[in-house]
């Protein structure tokens, strides 16, 4: 274990010496026993590490894969567990692995907040869902920090930036991980800061069912995870920022059934679309909409499949000129990100992939449409 990380009075271990090899095994470790299913992350990297050649070749569900009940690691945060003796087995084999926490299993909410200074977008991505007027100056608004510290504000809040009651860890990047602890059974929503769908603020993203963290006090290549001051709990989520949460739609419709397979007629809307920028915007609109809705629900969506299959759409629109390339992988990685935020390099490869096939079948407009 990182020195950096330490332990309270109530674990039965002792904190390793600091060295210069972390010691992801004894993270692990400290992970589960509080609670937080644990899986290895590329070593040096904040990204699962690999699946194996059978799952990468042949893909499939992970409830389907036969490597989990064989103690792999394959699928991401699907394969965390808390079985101690799993945890020793995959970090004595591979102790250059980091430690990813599955959040949904973990029962935490983290708020992850970025620090890159950038361009602010549009007004009313800003804070979504709350109007900013035009007279409002928002000079020096830059990062996530900024964003959160002016949502608490309205809400007469402190930031979760300032909660010293509750588990922060910095990140690499000047970045925080603020830790939540999820008091009732609700399956709250991961999101991204960027997305123009669910999102609570700027630069905040939102880990939670469906995605993971990485594990405080891990090491990559860019730099360690560290825990901020000496509180190594998260604290129950906060009533108001429960209520945004709600309010940005982190929570699934209780009647909305899973999304499901898009039949020839929605490809058939999607020919009949012409040129214009809003008859584009229409076409995309009608491909990524069951991508977009993979997000109401954390697993069990079908989401490789879904997002293959607007790839390929895509990709055939692209081939008959109908749609810029760039326009295309922009459109796609969008949606991708705001329905399963923290796979970005999944989706990436997906949509990469589905363009591909798809340009080999160009997708030109029937006889008598624009």
């Amino acid at each position: 274990m990182p020195a950096e990380l330490r332990f309270s009075r109530s674990d039965s271990r002792k904190p390793t010496p600091e060295s210069s090899v972390p010691d992801f095994l004894a993270t692990a470790s400290w992970c589960a026993r509080r609670g937080w299913p644990v899986h290895p992350l590329a070593a040096g990297r904040k990204i699962p590490a690999a699946n194996c050649v059978q799952c990468r070749t042949n893909r499939h569900q992970p409830t389907d894969c036969l490597c989990l009940p064989a103690g792999r690691w394959c699928h991401g945060f699907h394969a965390a567990t808390l079985d101690q003796r799993r945890i020793a087995q995959w970090w004595s084999a591979h102790p250059e692995f980091g430690v990813g926490v599955a959040c949904g299993p973990a029962g935490v909410v983290v708020v992850d907040i970025d620090a890159h200074s950038a361009q602010p977008p549009h007004r009313d991505r800003i804070l979504p869902g709350i109007p900013i007027a035009d007279h409002v100056d928002l000079t020096g608004l830059a990062n996530g920090f900024h964003t959160l510290a002016v949502l608490a504000a309205l809400r007469g809040q402190p930031s979760p930036v300032e909660d010293d009651t509750t588990l922060r860890v910095r990140t690499p990047s000047g970045g925080l991980h603020v830790w939540y602890r999820v008091a009732d059974n609700r399956r709250w929503h991961c999101s991204s800061g960027s997305s123009q769908g669910r999102a609570l603020a700027w630069q905040v993203d939102i880990r939670a069912h469906g995605g993971y963290i990485v594990a405080p006090g891990t090491t990559t290549r860019d730099g360690t995870y560290t825990p901020v001051d000496t509180v190594r709990e998260p604290a129950a989520l906060p009533t108001w920022l429960a209520q945004e949460l709600e309010r940005t739609g982190h929570l699934p419709a209780p009647t909305i059934p899973a999304p499901r397979p898009v039949p020839p007629r929605a490809q058939q809307a999607v020919l009949a679309a012409g040129g214009g920028s809003e008859r584009t915007q229409n076409m995309l609109s009608s491909v990524l909409a069951p991508v977009e809705a993979c997000g109401l629900v954390s697993e069990g969506a079908g989401f490789s499949d879904t997002l293959n299959r607007a790839a390929y759409t895509l990709g055939g629109l692209v081939a008959a000129g109908r749609l810029s390339e760039q326009e295309a992988e922009r459109a796609l990685t969008q949606a991708a990100v705001a329905a399963r935020p923290g796979q970005v390099r999944r989706a990436e490869s997906i949509i990469r992939s589905g363009m591909a096939a798809g340009r080999k079948h160009p997708l030109y407009a029937r006889r008598g449409r624009p």
